[in-house]
């Protein structure tokens, strides 16, 4: 495994300045400690970095596993600890949040603002009857109104959940009825790119349909102020939610074990599961990796590209930034608007010291580079940059080599960030000043996560041979349960087949045989990774099958230059296979109704039809010659077993 090119270590210590992982000897020394003493270690640094409004005498409690709670018997609020503290340490006047929207339009505003208007909305919140327990599901916009909507249901006891404003009112309408929502948060549009989308009539589309009878109210963010329907007594402004109410509002004291919120990821039953997480352990591992992964200091000005409908714009943009008290960039948009120099133009005028993106968005902005030298991140001043990161996927080492020279110049250390929703933060990543960059490998477990590579029986195997990547461990912000799915979480990420005592992470993995730096090598289960975001193969297939055309489908993943897994169907339709024009309609009109259904994000990037799909004789649809041809590779699999052979032939001619 290559290794990067060579660094000035003292100049990148200088810039990191992490006052807590400084050397390869001190990682070492904080993985000892964690070895010998784990619940010391992590009570230290929870009543180090937190304040509690009620400190905790239990660290874990492992009697219930995988059942585990963290600080059970302490209390504390998130919003405290992201708002309040910096109130009382003098900071209030400090930028917290540079929001730029996608016209360019940029709103400062500082921790004392952000303090004033989350306190207000959640004494609206207050005043409407909502309090601690309830679910609150969120649909909205990059904004900071969606900060303020996050912080003020953290503030009042309340159960966030957050929707990605891409889905479609059916995927939204699933996720308000399985969390029980009392209340939606949603905006009248969101802009993106140049476009205008409607959000609230979406949002009222999805509380017309069975299961939602429980959601008492609409709040809608007048984004922009564009016509939508009202239904009285349902719907209420925004603005006119918080309009009057105090400034202070008291934040609620909730148990460490505290539901903060539930995040919805797919399955590969094709069922969103909904991922619970704390508020306790999850807020002390945002804050810390914010430090350990980033080395975040206080004059810092941080920007994570994420949508807040994702986990990472989760605890990289509401929780972690504002709980460090760096400033941090938002931003609405798109990076190819209104060109594909966006990124770099922004880094370039706010002075951003820590970039945080996904390789699908750098893979894209590499062709556009190359494509045109105005917009090429040379034409820009990034000297600003000391730290960059990636997160969503595994990085090439060929995108890796690309950001390292033309973003970072040769000296920023870039922190490829292995993560999930499950684990509510980092646990595999580099530490810069520390840890050695590697090209393509997210390198070493954090201090505290005991990852590591094992067979299908639990068995470790040695370094330089494949597995399973497992943690062995509870660890603070892992998921606590599925919501309302015990059962399902257990099998899922503690199977039996494992001990029941590992955590399974879905993921496949490899450690460099010599470094022990692991290397991330795909999923193990139905699920798809396209541009970064997990998308289960059953959900999409269900969303196919529910078409009126449609008999029968299947998708598999196959590799893409720009999303890193781009999706591809093979589908039987109820009347005969369709060639040339026609077919192209069709497919079309399934990519149309799968945007419908789930999301654009999920819509196939090719369609491919056949009178039949290959089946063994038993009918168990064979994947793996599926994922064979969706690449385009000669057929090495024994196809004896195959029901109808012949079939092969067809989808191929079908590309």
């Amino acid at each position: 495994m290559s290794q990067t090119p060579p660094i000035d270590r003292s100049e990148a210590a200088r810039r990191s300045q992490t006052p807590y992982i400084t050397s390869m000897a001190a990682y070492n020394a904080m993985c000892d400690e964690a070895a010998r003493d784990y619940e010391c270690f992590w009570a230290r640094h929870a009543r180090r970095l937190l304040h509690w409004h009620r400190p905790f005498t239990k660290v874990l409690d492992e009697t219930r596993a995988p059942f585990y709670t963290w600080f059970e018997d302490g209390q504390l609020n998130a919003s405290y600890n992201c708002l309040d503290r910096h109130m009382e340490s003098g900071n209030g006047d400090k930028a917290a949040i540079i929001f730029e929207a996608d016209d360019g339009a940029v709103t400062r505003i500082t921790y004392g603002q952000l303090f004033l208007r989350v306190c207000r909305f959640a004494n609206g919140l207050k005043a409407l009857g909502l309090g601690k327990g309830d679910r609150v599901v969120i649909y909205m916009p990059m904004s900071i109104e969606a900060v303020v909507a996050m912080q003020a249901c953290a503030r009042i006891g309340a159960t966030h959940s957050v929707v990605f404003a891409g889905f479609s009112a059916k995927s939204l309408h699933e996720r308000l009825a399985d969390v029980g929502a009392v209340a939606l948060i949603t905006a009248d549009e969101q802009v993106r790119g140049g476009k205008v989308l409607p959000l609230k009539s979406i949002a009222d589309e999805a509380l017309a349909m069975d299961g939602c009878e429980a959601v008492k109210y609409s709040i809608v963010y007048r984004r922009t102020g564009g016509q939508v329907k009202w239904a009285e007594g349902r719907d209420r402004w925004m603005d006119d939610v918080a309009a009057g109410q105090p400034d202070a509002c008291e934040a609620e004291p909730v148990g460490a074990e505290h539901p903060l919120f539930v995040l919805y990821t797919s399955g590969s039953t094709g069922k969103p599961k909904g991922v619970q997480h704390s508020t306790g352990g999850y807020l002390l591992w945002a804050l810390m990796t914010m430090r350990w992964t980033f080395t975040a200091r206080s004059d810092d000005t941080f920007w994570c590209t994420a949508d807040i409908g994702w986990v990472t714009g989760h605890t990289y943009i509401a929780y972690g930034p504002l709980a460090a008290g760096v400033t941090q960039v938002m931003f609405e948009g798109v990076p190819t608007f209104p060109n594909a120099g966006r990124f770099w133009e922004m880094i370039q005028r706010h002075k951003v010291s820590i970039f945080y993106t996904a390789p699908t968005a750098i893979r894209s902005l590499i062709k556009a580079a190359d494509a045109d030298e105005e917009i090429h991140p040379k034409r820009y001043d990034l000297s600003s940059l000391r730290i960059l990161g990636t997160v969503g996927e595994p990085i090439s080492p060929d995108v890796w080599m690309w950001y390292f020279k033309n973003i970072g110049n040769g000296h920023c250390p870039i922190v490829d960030t292995f993560w999930q929703t499950e684990t509510g933060g980092h646990v595999i990543a580099p530490m810069p000043g520390a840890t050695p960059s590697v090209p393509g490998s997210c390198t070493l477990p954090l201090p505290g996560i005991m990852a590591a590579i094992v067979d299908e029986t639990g068995n470790d195997v040695p370094n330089g041979h494949g597995g399973l990547l497992v943690i062995k461990r509870p660890w603070p912000s892992m998921i606590r349960t599925v919501w309302g799915d015990p059962e399902r979480f257990a099998k899922s990420y503690f199977p039996e087949e494992l001990g029941g005592r590992l955590y399974l992470a879905g993921d496949g993995a490899i450690r460099d045989k010599d470094t022990g730096h692991f290397t991330i090598t795909g999923r193990i289960d139905d699920v798809l990774n396209v541009s970064g975001h997990r998308m289960g193969t059953m959900e999409i297939e269900s969303a196919l099958g529910s078409h009126p055309l449609v008999a029968e489908a299947a998708v598999v993943g196959r590799p893409d230059d720009t999303t890193g897994e781009a999706i591809c169907a093979f589908v039987v339709l109820k009347r005969p296979r369709p060639i040339g024009d026609e077919a192209a309609r069709l497919a079309g009109e399934l990519r149309a109704w799968v945007g419908r259904e789930i999301g654009p994000i999920a819509k196939p990037k090719e369609i491919r039809f056949a009178d039949n799909l290959p089946k063994t004789r038993s009918g168990k649809i064979m994947r793996r010659l599926l994922r064979s041809m969706s690449k385009g590779e000669e057929i090495a699999q024994d196809i004896s077993t195959l029901e109808n052979p012949s079939i092969i032939e067809q989808l191929r001619e079908s590309t």
